[in-house]
């Protein structure tokens, strides 16, 4: 808009370092325009009745027997890129102390999250509000706490702060294990043998993201994130139960509703690439809501930006005269600098990297 200036008002904003939660607290009740978000093809198209909306599946993963899950995984894989499971392993009580470590954090005194506040991507350890702020068509009304937690150089104990720190580390214990569990499932879906994706090494990296959504005074203006895929292997969940989690299938915006004890699993683009689009990388958002705050903690199976000498492509093994390779080999390092230099500006990353 004419007279608006966004840069500096971007600028005031992150020199505070007091995030979202920021305005918050500041009283606001009208929120700063760079957070405002167009309005979203798919919330007007043409809604379906609640008894044929899609669903994104629960899957047990202890109590139906191994082929139907397979099966189940392959089926949401293929078609929006989402499931959610139970019986994973991880203790609830883990969960909930998670999600409190999460509120810990940011809702301790300013001076100390202070402290982690950074853009540097490199940094192991980093707070802030939208690692694409300054570059994005509209922020998202959240902030949060990255913590890279493998492979090594990663973040050392003493670097993650006091607030969450021991739940941080026992929580990834978990996820990485069921990371694993997760990949071999995957493997069985693809046709491939079972330890196929984990001796790829897509369980080799982990990053840890704790979101924090504060209350919106006028949650129809933004969005906590907005549209994206996930730009690693898979993405495993933990939100809490206010919900605002949505996927976008058959054109139409779904709810991943809070199930209790349950963790969200998602494709993210480099399964999709490898998989030469056989299972697809879900595009997905957050709404915003006046309730909150509302805390969820995504960990993203990937190595990011840590070097390394393997490069990634369609599986030969899923590769046919018929089914020829559609992405090109790529380092993780050189799709992950991509992903981070465009933002979440609604295009979709893997199209740069097709054949």
């Amino acid at each position: 808009m004419a007279g608006y200036d966004r840069e500096s008002e971007v600028k005031a904003f992150d020199d505070t370092m007091a995030g979202v939660k920021g305005l918050v607290d500041a009283g606001v009740n009208v929120i700063p325009r760079f957070f405002h978000h167009p309005p979203d093809a798919s919330d007007i198209s043409e809604p379906t009745t609640l008894s044929n909306r899609p669903k994104i599946p629960v899957i047990d993963l202890a109590g139906i027997g191994r082929e139907a899950v397979v099966e189940l995984v392959r089926q949401a894989s293929e078609t929006c890129g989402f499931f959610q499971v139970v019986n994973h392993g991880i203790p609830l009580f883990l969960l909930d102390d998670m999600l409190e470590g999460v509120r810990r954090f940011n809702e301790q005194d300013l001076a100390v999250k202070m402290r982690y506040y950074s853009r540097n991507r490199l940094d192991k350890v980093r707070f802030n509000t939208n690692f694409d702020l300054f570059i994005s068509p509209a922020a998202s009304w959240r902030d949060t706490l990255t913590c890279q937690m493998a492979p090594e150089p990663a973040a050392k104990a003493e670097d993650l702060p006091d607030a969450a720190r021991e739940i941080i580390l026992e929580y990834t214990r978990e996820v990485r294990r069921l990371g694993g569990v997760i990949f071999e499932l995957l493997s069985e879906a693809l046709g491939l043998k079972t330890e196929y994706l984990n001796e790829l090494e897509c369980g080799k990296g982990l990053t840890h993201l704790s979101h924090y959504y504060p209350p919106c005074p006028e949650p129809e203006l933004t969005l906590g994130i907005t549209r994206h895929c996930d730009p690693g292997f898979i993405t495993v969940l933990l939100q809490d139960q206010i919900g605002g989690l949505q996927v976008l299938h058959q054109n139409q915006w779904i709810d991943v509703s809070p199930v209790p004890g349950a963790l969200v699993i998602n494709i993210g683009d480099l399964l999709q690439l490898i998989s030469n689009d056989k299972f697809k990388s879900g595009v997905h958002r957050v709404r915003a809501n006046i309730i909150g705050p509302r805390v969820s903690v995504a960990c993203f199976f990937s190595t990011s930006y840590i070097p390394s000498p393997r490069r990634y492509g369609p599986i030969q093994e899923l590769l046919t005269e018929d089914e020829l390779p559609k992405y090109k080999q790529v380092y993780m390092s050189e799709y992950c600098f991509y992903s981070h230099a465009k933002g979440l500006d609604g295009r979709p990353t893997l199209d740069h990297f097709r054949v």
